[in-house]
């Protein structure tokens, strides 16, 4: 049983992996992840509602202890079970008046204090009096930090910020220097704020990204029109929906025409055109004519809502420099602490002329600079601002362990159909012998294939146009591996491959023999053959063409350095090689069924290099066991296929090949970034606590190397949200 909470108030990093360290430890849980970016638990237990059978644990005790872990390390949490399946809340405006109240007396506060360390520094006080100044300032400012400190020493946390910053400033004060401790508090707490900002200002805009979770549906209830919440709709309900509004909920037309701007769910600003009988998707926008849709989903199973829980559950998957970065954050600050309280003892014990104050002062750089919320905080922001990047291209990323591994891809398999050819037939040619027309041509082979679901079978249905009359089809006999037999007003007709004509002895003239067989599908059509009273008719052409940025994606597939492109595809051989020839695909395996497909995967498993990962790309449906066996399984999501989204890891809404090389742009970003971070945090640091044994650097410059490192870190991070159009 999964069940999930938001954790409002969470605003410790460190605190995040206590939590998620202390309810994993629970009995009866199997995993808990704090998703920082996004204030959310994912708890997932190991019974039901009520625990298995002879278990002394129920999901309910396993929750209130949860709880009180969280109260433990953050008292002003406040954690709420989130129905993943419901619509959002209205906000509570009342909830946030006490917050507002609590906003303007710390502001006050704030200012006052402020006024009191400008006074003490413009004007010359005696001893006493400059003391009590520089002191109110500082319990005005720094007030609520030491308060903080002395509430986690009493659970047991001792290497927090709180605590650091604390010890800092009174050791400042301890030493006679009131400015700097005053100042250092002071900057503090605006580096904070600013830092508070960055983190908050990050999470909107990644909620605003995903912004297609629809307020309400108007649901045709009689002869009205009722506004309701969208978890109250069923299927089968009919809803409308008005130009400029969003479209609630899957469903199919049923009356009107417009024009749908998919750009949220696909990443493409061309309309999609719909009328009556057309499937529609949540989280499009109706921009023109007034529609009335059928319901085919409930909320809960709705693409928007699929979507909305792929993306914010993206980051429970943490890529492995995330959960490096929170390994060592927990021995980087006590080993810097420890290595203060070092230096604040030895040198003043063996260095002649060393005076305790000077290395005090030192020492205290060091407990400044030891908190490492730059990584911290900054490292899953990046990931996540990268999936939210990719998600505005129509690229669904499920974590940020699948978005770091495509920076090292080693080889990509491909299946054919839906993946590098559109998988929609079409007829091409249409080539007649006697006195047959096209149209005579088109009338027999549609009503010859007028019962079957072939997609050969309905491209024909298509290109004819008009209604099958089945009082004319008499006699319909299906042949295996042929062809059909059937009588069409009275006329016995032949549809199929040469074997079917050859088995009735009728001639193929030359220029119509060199086909294959008519299940196989070859890159240059699929040939249907046409025999009417005993006498060969003609034959139609039927073909599924290659996408129009296949080629060019395997192309910028070796720039990047893929090692093996590779296609699998269950096509005969013919088939198989024109297209991997035609676009330049490395190797083909062909006639392939779905259990062999996973067997050849398994063989290229073995070749890749060691650190080099396997990507499969599928159409997510009948691909389901390659994408699971691969490394990356990336499947083409046919707009919001629901077999598409549950069955990989990456998932492309709009069904282009290509957008596999803007992911890959993305991830190579997002490790830029996430590189940069770790650089920059850790060198400044570095260079801080050499500088500040040195007795160079002073406690101002210890805060920024703490706040300040942190904000930039974390608006550096913010740069992954932003991805050009079609990055490659």
């Amino acid at each position: 049983m999964e069940i999930q909470f938001s954790l409002e108030g969470l605003c410790c990093p460190a605190c995040a992996y206590k939590i998620e360290s202390g309810i994993r430890k629970l009995r009866g849980v199997e995993n808990a992840v704090v998703d920082f970016t996004v204030q959310k638990l994912t708890l997932k237990t190991r019974g039901g509602l009520n625990g298995n059978a002879g278990d002394d644990y129920s999901v309910q005790d396993i929750i209130a202890q949860a709880d009180s872990i969280v109260k433990l390390h953050e008292p002003d949490i406040v954690m709420t079970r989130v129905d993943t399946a419901a619509p959002a809340a209205e906000p509570n405006h009342a909830a946030k008046e006490a917050p507002n109240r609590e906003k303007i007396f710390k502001y006050t506060r704030f200012g006052i204090g402020i006024i009191l360390f400008v006074i003490g520094m413009a004007f010359q006080f005696s001893a006493p009096l400059e003391l009590g100044i520089f002191l109110g300032a500082y319990l005005l400012i720094g007030g609520e930090v030491l308060l903080r400190a002395a509430k986690n020493i009493s659970r047991g946390r001792i290497f927090d910020e709180n605590f650091l910053m604390s010890l800092a400033t009174i050791g400042a004060f301890a030493i006679g220097e009131y400015p700097e401790g005053v100042a250092v508090m002071l900057f503090y707490q605006v580096g904070e704020a600013f830092q508070n900002h960055a983190v908050n200002r990050s999470r909107s805009s990644i909620t605003a990204l995903m912004d297609i979770r629809p307020d309400y549906v108007n649901l045709k209830k009689g002869g009205a029109v009722v506004k309701a919440d969208p978890g109250e709709a069923r299927v089968g309900d009919i809803m409308m929906v008005k130009p400029g509004e969003r479209v609630p909920l899957d469903g199919v037309v049923l009356e009107g025409r417009s024009a749908l701007d998919t750009s949220a769910l696909t990443g493409e600003s061309l309309p999609r055109d719909v009328e009556a009988g057309s499937a529609v998707l949540s989280g499009s926008i109706n921009t023109s004519g007034l529609l009335m849709i059928e319901v085919s989903k409930e909320f809960g199973e709705s693409t928007v809502s699929k979507i909305l829980n792929l993306v914010q559950n993206a980051g429970s998957k943490k890529a492995p420099i995330e959960n490096f970065i929170t390994k060592f954050a927990r021995y980087y600050t006590p080993v810097v602490v420890t290595m203060a309280l070092l230096l604040a003892l030895i040198p003043p014990l063996f260095i002649p002329g060393a005076v305790f104050s000077d290395w005090i002062n030192r020492a205290l750089v060091f407990l400044v600079v030891s908190c490492p919320c730059a990584l911290v905080i900054s490292i899953p922001l990046g990931f996540f601002g990268g999936i939210g990047g990719a998600s505005r291209q129509g690229i669904l990323v499920k974590g940020g362990n699948y978005l770091d591994a495509l920076n090292n891809v080693d080889t990509v398999v491909f299946d054919k159909t839906g993946t590098l050819t559109r998988g929609v037939f079409t007829v091409t040619q249409i080539v007649s012998e006697k006195n047959y027309t096209r149209e005579d041509m088109l009338f027999y082979a549609a009503h010859a294939e007028g019962n079957s679901s072939h997609p050969i079978a309905l491209s024909i249905q298509r290109a004819y146009g008009k209604t099958i009359d089945g009082q004319r089809i008499r006699d319909l006999e299906e042949i295996a591996g042929k062809g059909i037999r059937v009588r069409v007003d009275g006329k016995k007709i032949l549809a199929g491959n040469s074997r079917l004509l050859d088995a009735e002895n009728i001639i193929i003239p030359a220029a119509g023999s060199a086909d294959q067989d008519f299940t196989n599908r070859r890159f240059d059509g699929t040939i249907v053959h046409l025999a009417i009273e005993g006498e060969y008719a003609g034959y139609l052409i039927i073909s599924d063409e290659l996408k129009k940025d296949s080629a060019e994606t395997i192309l910028a597939l070796k720039k990047r350095g893929v090692r093996h492109t590779v296609m699998l595809t269950g096509d005969t051989k013919a088939t198989g090689e024109r297209i991997a020839a035609e676009i330049g695909i490395d190797r083909v395996y062909t006639e392939l069924l779905p259990h062999q497909k996973v067997e050849q995967l398994e063989i290229l498993e073995k070749e890749k290099k060691p650190a080099g990962k396997l990507i499969f790309v599928g159409d997510g449906i009948n691909d389901a066991p390659v994408l699971a066996r691969s490394d990356i399984g990336i499947a083409m999501g046919g707009l919001g296929s629901d077999a598409a989204i549950e069955a990989a890891d990456v998932v492309i809404m709009n069904d282009e090949p290509s957008k596999l090389i803007t992911a890959m742009s993305i991830a190579k970003k997002t490790r830029g970034i996430v590189n940069q971070n770790i650089t920059f945090a850790l060198g400044v640091k570095g260079i801080i606590l050499i500088f500040g044994a040195l007795g160079i650097a002073n406690m101002w410059g210890a805060v920024f190397g703490d706040v300040g490192v942190a904000v930039i870190a974390i608006c550096n991070a913010a740069r992954a949200l932003k991805v050009k159009k079609q990055e490659h």
